[in-house]
């Protein structure tokens, strides 16, 4: 049950609340962050891109309806996403994740965790993160 627990062998999780649920960094070093993220029934994230910033999401339980516009061009549409099944984004590609279920999803990522640029945001949250 150590996995259950907030904390790793040297130091705490670091909770981030948001207003769409919360995401839970795992581990975060100069070379990779990796969160666990929860996203409430009903919310969604901010329609986005990173400028820096490669992430994989893979969906742990719940059901998302997904949103991709790629920066290259090669897709762009909604797609209902199911545990078991992920996504990788490169810097540029818009996206956003709908929970049509009460949504956790795991994400692997490059470090820049601060480079969110949003386009747009329920809660009224303007341009880049503040976390």
């Amino acid at each position: 049950q150590i996995g259950a627990r907030r904390f790793c062998v040297d130091k705490p999780f670091t909770v981030v609340e948001k207003p769409w649920g919360e995401e839970v960094w795992i581990s975060f070093t100069k070379n990779y962050c990796f969160k666990r993220i929860f996203i409430k029934k009903g919310h969604r994230t901010s329609l986005q891109y990173h400028e820096e910033k490669e992430e994989t999401n893979y969906i742990a339980s719940g059901v998302a309806l997904f949103y991709i516009e790629r920066k290259d061009g090669t897709q762009s549409g909604f797609y209902e996403l199911k545990s078991g099944q992920f996504v990788h984004l490169k810097p540029g590609d818009k996206h956003r994740f709908e929970a049509l279920e009460d949504l956790t999803l795991f994400e692997a990522s490059s470090p820049q965790v601060h480079d969110v640029v949003r386009i747009e945001d329920d809660f009224n949250r303007k341009g880049t993160s503040d976390l």
